[in-house]
């Protein structure tokens, strides 16, 4: 039971950091400017429906294992390490800020991928794995992009 609490507990600050990671990318999707402008704009909105389908898929997790998910913003912006981020206009500030926010994600997703293997908690263990495999490949184009 205390293992499953730590899932629940971890899976809570992986959907708060991911729903502050969401309106991120959406302040993106919105005040991009600059020649970049159709480029990003485009790839930014690829990457806020993603996280949309991911909050989604963590909180139905949270609640197969037995828990409440968070469902308030107080709650995310109480909980989440991801910090949230305003009026940014400009293209390599935005994925520079993607880049950082995904490897956060990345390390929190790895811990909840090993409490879940130590819990024999595989639903969870694979739901992290497919995503880090995913957001790893992110992190190497968006890396592409910068250079």
């Amino acid at each position: 039971m205390k293992s499953n609490t730590l899932i629940i507990d971890k899976l809570n600050l992986l959907l708060a950091d991911f729903q502050i990671y969401y309106q991120n990318l959406r302040g993106f999707h919105w005040n991009i400017q600059g020649r970049e402008f159709f480029e990003l704009h485009v790839k930014f909105e690829e990457l806020y429906t993603d996280s949309a389908i991911k909050i989604d898929t963590i909180a139905e997790r949270i609640l197969t294992v037995g828990g409440v998910p968070l469902h308030a913003f107080e709650d995310y912006l109480n909980t989440a390490t991801i910090a949230p981020v305003k009026n940014v206009h400009n293209g390599e500030t935005a994925v520079k800020t993607i880049v950082t926010n995904i490897e956060d994600l990345i390390t929190l997703e790895r811990e909840i991928k090993d409490i879940a293997a130590d819990a024999n908690d595989s639903g969870t263990e694979d739901q992290m794995s497919a995503f880090i495999e995913e957001q790893e490949k992110s992190i190497w184009m968006y890396k592409a992009w910068l250079k």
